[in-house]
């Protein structure tokens, strides 16, 4: 077995593209480089807001946006590669128990102190490898990506109740620390379900693994960095 290795560069290896250099027509909303996330703050080492991601895991969504662009949808990504000094903020925000800025959203029935336990963030992350994608369906023609207001709105209230992002209805927000984002909650029924599995066909089609308890997370199985986190800056002067 391969060991896995931290990686820090100031740069990214050739393999890294921006995703709109590959496809300009997915959608991005990458919330670490706003305040609009779990923390409440941008996170480290988002210095831009725009997916990277290995070029392989890019042609594959690429491959997903084609299909889906022909049944009326477009992906949009939430986040792509993430550098592990970001994953270093997350510990740090578990850590801080008292912190309990964003609870009203992303984790409004959670105890933060389960985040590792409960599998909704973690120590070293896929996302560091640089195949791993946080991603939705927005329907097509695209309604603008309204800003956020900086009001608190429950991820798992009511489709109107919550932020209202331009996507479609997956019966939560994204990033909701809550066991009704696996993908299966029997809570989650009839045209949300339908939604979440339109997504999980799609990106399963086009090479990708999801992770259940989170119905947004996406991992390509044939990822070229399997064992290598990478810690260069989410900014496209980083990409050679």
């Amino acid at each position: 077995m391969i060991a896995a290795a931290l990686v820090a560069l100031a740069l990214a290896p050739s393999q890294f593209v921006a995703l709109d250099r590959v496809d300009g027509t997915i959608l991005q909303d990458m919330r670490y480089a706003t305040k609009h996330n779990f923390v409440g703050h941008r996170i480290a080492g988002y210095r831009e807001p725009v997916c990277i991601l290995t070029r392989k895991a890019a042609r594959a969504l690429h491959r997903a946006q084609k299909r889906l662009r022909r049944q009326g949808y477009s992906l949009k990504v939430y986040d792509c590669y993430r550098p592990t000094r970001a994953v270093a903020h997350f510990d740090r925000w578990a850590d801080d128990v008292s912190e309990q800025k964003m609870k009203r959203e992303f984790y409004p029935r959670a105890d933060k102190r389960r985040a590792f336990v409960d599998g909704y963030i973690a120590h070293r992350s896929g996302h560091s490898r640089g195949s791993t994608v946080d991603i939705t369906l927005v329907k097509l023609p695209a309604k603008a990506q309204p800003k956020w207001d900086g009001k608190l709105r429950s991820c798992i209230a009511r489709y109107t109740r919550r932020f209202r992002d331009n996507s479609i209805d997956m019966g939560t927000s994204y990033d909701c620390m809550d066991p009704r984002a696996s993908t299966f909650h029997p809570a989650i029924k009839g045209y949300k379900r339908a939604n979440r599995l339109r997504l999980r066909r799609a990106l399963n089609r086009a090479g990708f693994e999801p992770y259940d308890k989170e119905w947004w997370h996406f991992t390509l199985r044939t990822e070229p960095y399997p064992e290598t986190y990478f810690n260069f800056p989410v900014a496209r002067n980083a990409l050679r």
